[in-house]
């Protein structure tokens, strides 16, 4: 990158970084005509970094950060170490084949997300459908009963069950996919607008193959005729064309609403061309026309449509060669120089003119075009932003189709690009794009626009080779819509499937539930009972022919086969067939059925519903809903998932002193479990908390009349704070309180909104709920950040306003840890501020100094944590001049590298990030969901095991987990920390907690523990922190921690990474063999939610990716309890016994067939007529044994909840087992052989004769006897197995019954039905037929009913019991609920819910996932929130210097005024349980005492964190 050095020296550096990687912006001569509600937009977020584990200390050394040297025009490298993209450029050689044409093809722009085309809709659909093997081994039937020999009386017939199965399916795929396509070609046809009339280099004429167009022929019949259909039929109500269609004829509405003429050259055009289009009025290049514009705006709806650029020339050469700046103004402290970026314009080059701007698809979209997108446009590939409307070429996205977040973003255009606004700018400018190749990291890219810049006045020179970084702030991806921004100018990098977004579709895993697994094995059973009952047949059947002297030589003909071997054979195949209905077909069919309406059932469920967020319980895989019934471990996120992710804030610790008022329910918790009455504690400080706050916004509004103070968004009540602010406490105590509010209100990357009134409401949309907490409480104590100007922010410090110039923004990342602002001051000097984990910041202090205040300071930071509150440190630093203009070469060469980049920038802030002079600490609290404690309290009773996953701090975990009954006083809490992180360390430890449960971790145990599903005894809990974490996964103590965890009723892992937490769940699903569920609501969550055996997202404050990767999404974590207990048991038990009696009905049936081929020497002869057999599945016991697996419910909802131990036979998985698959097995033979024999019996005399004199004793009038008796049987059975009978049971188990009746009257009416002609009314009028049906379903039926009776009596279940107390009346008083919450605990109300007044939720931006929120001990994972454009401006510097002296003066004692809460906090220490806080070292004060400043420059200790900074 070429830049002018200094002229001279000054004092005041004015460049602003507002883009992350300290990118300059450069402001123009008409700042006055800024707009003035600038302050009042959206402003910048910030990118997330690489998301890598490294440590926060790296070696600070710079050398090797160097510009990356430009690439050669070499073009023939893989396309995965990247692309060039050359822009008026012509293709190097080595770029082009032999035909001249492009040697690299991008891929289209045109995307299909669906399976299937008409073509090839009827093939791939049977292909993918005949992957299940009932369809494989059905088809084979059929097949097989083409073929006379086999014996099939009607092979058509034989293939319509298969036929209706396929179609049915068919019909589900097809309209599933179609609504896929019909957005497919929404997409695809949606209008852009691309530049036309010039050579795009990068592509070439696309040569169509004729399959290809037979494939577009088709496709475009279909979609003709129906939108030809759904034209004619919505005509009337749409008023003729769709959105697209419409959109491709008409002008854009805010053209047309334009009243000025266009000024730009496109304008020349002949307005009769209709392929160009109007495009927005944009200041001309030309002077002449600058000129005539002069400062007059074209303006819309209010809204400026120019964009801020160069319009008195491309810059001045100086007379010593030197580049000069093409503007500068003048600031406060003198005319400072501006940065110069050059531009890609090439004033020199001729050309012809006739490019312009045309409305065209997405589709014809390719690499290297110039694309001009409008307001609200959506955007239709990957495009690095060239130009905007916006005066510092910013613009606005909504990533919501990318992320699931609704808040704004904000994307900067390249400074070089800022010239590029029209047709003519596009033809003229000339450089090359080196990109990265493709991948899907959403919120990382790397690129590099090189151009050699041109002089104007200067036509002879060779120009000056430039360049510029291109990062993920420049960059616009596919699927995003562009909001507050009149037009943006730019070039496409990916397109197609190489969009970022399309990289990240379908990464969800499909999983499969566990009966869905299990089901396979008891097919393969029927297929191998199946595999026998053919053999047999085959092997009798030739051994019958092969005998001699028998009767068959009288009165048979001869055999097909014409010998044994072959009559056998036949047999064999002749049997499968006959026996088909073991195998059922229908059964998958009916599951399908049965999850839809399970999943419909959930969705629909009113009382998961989350009215705030609009949002109900939402089944993403609706096929494993009986998972759900099954789930023994739990594994949630803390932040967002049990917390509100809500931040308030509480308290604060500045200069040794604690200030704040607050009673947490943490606080509460941890005085329970001491015996304490927490009722009467709590109304107590309430009490004196509303007191103190009534005092404390006097005394506020004393000091300074605050406009922006209102009484009902103050969280932070300290009235001290005031007095000491006001200095009553002595001169330091109120410099240090001015810089700890001066630093908060300048450190964060906050965008303020005003709405407007007297006086206007600033809201502040952050990142992070907790930066905008800290905002807010600096804006309530009079540091009010007003907005930003053009290089900086502007505050209001008691009542008079100031204005900060940000000169650098050190952006939070997950292995950082931390956030720095560097800050000019209004004086002139230079502050960095720092905020982040105490760990951090103390390991970054200056060495030897500030000791008393360090252990003062940890010693709050512990006590704020123990309360449950959130906490950081807050730190400064003073710069000299020279060392800031000396790093700040350093930051740009990192800034400008095209690899490795995020390193290098990591590595240069670093080294500035040291010796720094700490000021202080927060506290925040993030206040529990409504319902947390008791839901987690129900799902324990249910024999269900929570553990935690965090990445918060221990002390602050721990303080959660007693506060929402995770923990108890009885509970003796294992503190695993490993001091010397070391594998063998970590060993002993292990054993020596197994010996206190008797165990050795040995592969024995392990397998009794798999057996073992019982929850262990609540005395014993895990705590264990990232570090430790680690060491405990590896290969050789895996199993000892798992045998550990195993024994413990609760296990909370603190400052993990997100593959740590799936490393866990991976840990105990696998090893214990057991059914898990992860709930989360952030991106960190991910990992373990796609890990889990059922995952859960919570549609919450931070974005949507954990709700996009889950399988379920719910609103709050109390609906969990109802997910799981209700319909999980429900869905679970449903299933079970469906598939049971499926298998049964088949044995009944098919086996009766069985036994009459005994008694026909197996010649496969058919007892039942032909369409019997195809029915019996379809219509005659179809119905009642799927509506058992949607409808039957054991007990209500309410009981369920009330008796959560019902749930612990799923846990067991007792509902389905090999040995409840076997006694219905061996149940449905004996059936089988009641029903068959009972009519065997009945025509075994042989002297069956009707009144008519008339033998109704063939073969298919017997068979109508068997199998109307063996419907009714059946039928009756599954009744039998229902726990509810109703009406509606019974009227369709009374329909399936009647169905055969009703089949058999009509079949035999026609005389088509040939041997079965009138068999209904000579059957039906006999009165043997009548009892026999009765006696069949009694004997069959009988022993099954005792041994229900048995059970019941003498061995009931759980649920046997409850059902009949539930008969008794004892579950009466659930009536009285509309929907059964189980009583709440004694409620401990927060300060906030006594002494605030009734207020709405925090508004704010989205916030960041645990492990992204700069003020946290993160986990590693980037979020969909991290990033800033205008991070540069997010955090900012103060106007107060004297603050090192101020913090090393002695603390005030915390006895000079009463400070309840502190002190009711610090008698809570004195006596907390001996099991925890007897290990000082692991405390939070112990561990920040001994933390020296490893960091600083003179380290003189370890930091005993080490590896834990990664947490």
């Amino acid at each position: 990158m070429v830049a002018k050095p200094n002229g001279e020296e000054s004092h005041v550096s004015n460049p602003v970084r507002r883009i992350r990687w300290a990118t300059q912006r450069v402001t123009g001569t008409n700042e006055r005509h800024i707009r003035q509600s600038i302050k009042d937009r959206f402003q910048h977020r910030k990118s997330a970094s690489t998301d890598k584990k490294r440590q926060s200390g790296e070696t600070p050394e710079l050398a090797g950060i160097q510009e990356a040297s430009e690439s050669s025009d070499s073009a023939d490298e893989p396309e995965q170490s990247g692309r060039r993209i050359y822009f008026n450029i012509p293709l190097p050689d080595s770029a082009k084949d032999s035909d001249g044409h492009p040697v690299v093809h991008y891929e289209r722009n045109k995307i299909r997300t669906a399976k299937y085309t008409p073509l090839s809709f009827v093939p791939k659909n049977l292909w993918f459908q005949f992957h299940n093997v009932a369809n494989i081994y059905f088809l084979f039937v059929i097949l097989l009963g083409i073929y006379w020999i086999f014996g099939n009386p009607n092979p058509a017939l034989s293939s319509v069950p298969l036929i209706v199965i396929l179609f049915l399916t068919a019909v589900k795929d097809g309209i599933e996919d179609w609504r896929r396509t019909v957005l497919d070609n929404e997409l695809n046809n949606a209008p852009t607008h691309r530049l036309v009339g010039w050579n795009n280099v990068n592509t070439s004429e696309e040569t169509i193959s004729l399959w290809r167009r037979i494939k577009k022929a088709t496709t475009h019949a279909v979609i003709s005729t129906y939108n030809a259909w759904a034209f004619n039929k919505k005509q009337k109500s749409a008023g003729g064309k769709g959105y697209t269609e419409r959109a491709l004829d008409e002008s854009r509405p805010s053209i047309d609403t334009r009243q000025s003429p266009r000024t730009s050259l496109s304008s020349l055009q002949s307005p009769g061309e209709e392929e160009g289009i109007q495009m927005t009025p944009v200041p001309s290049t030309q002077p002449d026309k600058a000129r005539q514009l002069g400062n007059d705006r074209l303006a819309v709806d209010g809204r400026p449509t120019t964009s801020f650029s160069f319009e008195h020339g491309d810059g001045a050469q100086s007379a010593n060669g030197q580049l000069t700046a093409p503007g500068v103004h003048d600031r406060e402290h003198g005319r400072a120089p501006a940065k110069f970026y050059g531009s890609v314009l090439d004033p020199l080059k001729q050309i012809p003119g006739k490019a312009m701007f045309q409305r065209d698809y997405w589709k014809s979209v390719q690499v290297g075009d110039f694309v001009r997108l409008y307001n609200d446009d959506q955007i239709p590939a990957d495009i690095v932003v060239l130009s905007t409307s916006d005066l510092d070429g910013q613009c606005y996205v909504e990533t919501k189709n990318l992320d699931g977040e609704t808040n704004l973003k904000v994307r900067q255009a390249l400074h070089c690009g800022r010239n590029v606004k029209h047709a003519i700018d596009c033809e003229k400018a000339s450089f090359v794009i080196e990109s990265e190749a493709p991948n899907a990291n959403l919120y990382q890219y790397s690129g590099a626009a090189r151009w050699t810049h041109q002089d104007a006045r200067s036509s002879e020179g060779p120009g000056t080779d430039m360049a510029e970084p291109i990062s993920i702030n420049n960059l616009l991806l596919r699927g995003c819509s562009l909001r507050n921004t009149e037009w943006v100018l730019g070039v496409v990098v990916y397109t197609g499937r190489e969009t970022k977004i399309m990289l990240n579709s379908g990464i969800t895993p499909s999983k499969r539930s566990r009966i869905a697994r299990d089901l396979n094995w008891y097919v393969i059973y029927n297929f191998v009972v199946l595999f026998f009952m053919c053999l047999v047949s085959g092997i009798i059947q030739g051994v019958t022919w092969a005998e001699s002297r028998t009767s068959s030589d009288f009165f048979e003909y001869g055999s097909i086969g014409g010998n044994p071997p072959l009559d056998g054979f036949i047999t064999f195949w002749s049997s499968v067939i006959l026996f088909q209905n073991l195998v059922p077909i229908s059964l998958y069919i009916s599951l399908e059925i049965i999850r839809l309406a399970q999943a419909f059932f959930i969705y629909s469920d009113t009382w998961m519903y989350y009215a705030t967020l609009d949002y109900p319980c939402t089944p993403k895989s609706w096929n494993i809903s009986d998972d759900l019934g099954q789930i023994e471990y739990i594994f949630s996120d803390k932040t967002g998932t049990l917390t509100q992710n809500v931040m308030e804030f509480k308290k604060c610790t500045i200069n040794g002193v604690p200030y704040g008022e607050a009673y947490t329910e943490a606080q509460a918790g941890m005085q329970r479990r001491q015996g304490v009455d927490v009722e009467a504690e709590g109304a107590k400080v309430h009490k004196q908390i509303a007191e103190d706050r009534v005092k404390m916004l006097q005394d506020l509004r004393k000091m300074h009349a605050n406009p922006y103070l209102h009484d009902d968004e103050l969280t932070f009540v300290a009235p001290d704070f005031v007095s000491d602010l006001a200095g009553s406490s002595g001169t330091e105590q109120k410099i240090a309180n001015e810089e700890f509010m001066l630093a908060l209100a300048l450190c964060h990357t906050v965008i303020t909104e005003r709405t407007p009134g007297n006086p206007p409401k600033l809201e502040f949309k952050a990142q992070s709920p907790d930066e905008a907490a800290l905002v807010a409480t600096a804006r309530d104590c009079g540091f009010t950040v007003m907005g930003r100007s053009n290089d900086g922010i502007i505050l209001n410090v008691l009542g008079r306003e100031k204005e900060f110039t940000v000169l650098n923004t050190l952006e939070f990342n997950s292995s950082r840890k931390r956030m720095s602002a560097i800050i000019r001051m209004p004086n002139g000097k230079i502050i960095l501020y720092c905020k982040g984990a105490d760990s951090v910041i103390y390991s970054r202090l200056k060495a030897g100094e500030q000791p008393e205040l360090r252990r003062l300071t940890g010693e709050h930071l512990e006590m704020f944590a123990r309360e449950g509150l959130r906490t950081l440190c807050i730190a400064c630093k003073e710069l000299d001049e020279e060392a800031y203009q000396a790093w700040n070469k350093e930051h740009d060469l990192a800034a400008a590298a095209i690899v490795d980049r995020e390193d290098k920038l990591e590595a240069v802030s670093d080294a500035i990030e040291r010796d720094l002079t700490l000021i202080g600490g927060t506290a925040i609290e993030d206040r529990l969901q409504d319902g947390v404690p008791d839901a987690i309290a129900l799902l324990g009773d249910a024999g269900i095991k929570l553990w935690v996953l965090t990445g918060d701090k221990v002390e602050t975990a721990i303080n959660i987990g007693f506060s929402c009954n995770l923990l108890n006083n009885d509970m003796d809490l294992i503190v695993f920390k490993i001091e010397d992180e070391t594998v063998e360390s970590a060993e002993a430890e292990l054993v020596k907690h197994l010996k206190t449960f008797g165990l050795r971790g040995t592969d024995e145990e392990l397998q009794a523990a798999r057996k073992d599903h019982t929850a262990p005894n609540p005395t014993h809990a895990i705590v264990i922190d990232g570090d430790s974490l680690k060491l405990v996964l590896e290969d050789r103590l895996r199993q000892k921690f798992l045998m550990l965890c195993k024994q413990c009723k609760a296990v909370l892992c603190c400052r993990v990474s997100p593959a740590q937490k799936a490393a866990v769940v991976r840990m105990v699903k696998d090893g214990l063999d057991v059914m898990t569920l992860s709930i989360g609501d952030g991106a960190n969550d991910v990992a373990m939610i796609q890990e889990a055996d059922v995952g859960v997202g919570i549609a919450g404050e931070e974005g949507r990716q954990a709700v996009m990767s889950s399988d379920y999404a719910i609103g709050q974590f109390r609906f969990l309890q109802r997910l799981v207990l209700v319909h999980g048991r429900w869905s679970y038990r449903r299933l079970a016994e469906t598939i049971a009696n499926f298998f049964y009905k088949n044995i009944v049936w098919t086996f009766a067939l069985f036994w009459y081929q005994i008694y026909n020497n197996f010649d496969v002869r058919y007892l039942f007529d032909y369409t019997y057999i195809l029915l019996v599945n379809l219509a005659f016991t179809s119905l009642p044994v799927i509506f058992m697996g949607i409808l039957d419910q054991d007990v209500s909802d309410k009981v369920s909840l009330a008796v959560p131990q019902l749930y612990r036979r799923g846990i067991e998985r007792k509902e389905w087992t090999a040995v409840k698959f076997w006694i219905y097995m061996l149940d449905g033979i004996y059936q089988s052989v009641i029903c068959y024999y009972m009519g065997h019996l009945l025509f075994a005399p042989a002297t069956f004769n009707t009144s008519n004199g008339l033998t109704i004793n063939d073969g298919p009038r017997i068979g109508v006897y068997i199998a109307c008796a063996t419907i009714v049987v059946v039928n009756s059975y599954v009744l039998m197995n229902m726990y509810q009978w109703d009406w509606l049971f019974l009227l369709l188990v009374a329909i399936s019954i009647l169905l055969i009746w009703f089949w058999t009257g009509v079949y035999t009416a026609f005389s088509s039905s040939l041997q079965f002609y009138k068999a209904a009314p000579q059957v039906f009028g006999q009165l043997s037929f009548w009892v026999m049906v009765l006696l069949t379903t009694a004997v069959c039926l009988l022993p099954r009913f005792a041994a229900k009776a048995f059970q019941k009596l003498y061995r009931p279940r759980d649920i046997d019991i409850i059902r009949e107390q539930v008969a008794q009346g004892k579950f009466k008083h659930l009536d009285q609920y509309d929907a059964y919450v189980p009583p709440a605990k004694v409620h401990s109300a927060t300060s906030s819910e006594v002494s605030d007044p009734p207020k709405a939720e925090q508004r704010g931006g989205k916030a960041l996932a645990d492990d992204e929120r700069p003020m946290y001990p993160p986990s590693v994972a980037n979020t969909g929130t991290t990033h800033n454009a205008r991070s540069q401006n997010g955090s900012d510097g103060t106007d107060y210097t004297g603050h090192r002296f101020s913090v090393e003066q002695p603390p005030r004692q915390s006895f000079d005024r009463p400070r309840p809460s502190y002190d009711r906090m610090r008698d809570s220490m004195d006596r907390i349980r001996p099991s925890f806080e007897a290990s000082n070292d692991f405390t939070t004060a112990a561990l920040l005492t001994r933390l020296e400043s490893s960091h600083s420059a003179t380290p003189t200790r370890r930091t005993l964190h080490g590896a834990s900074s990664l947490r």
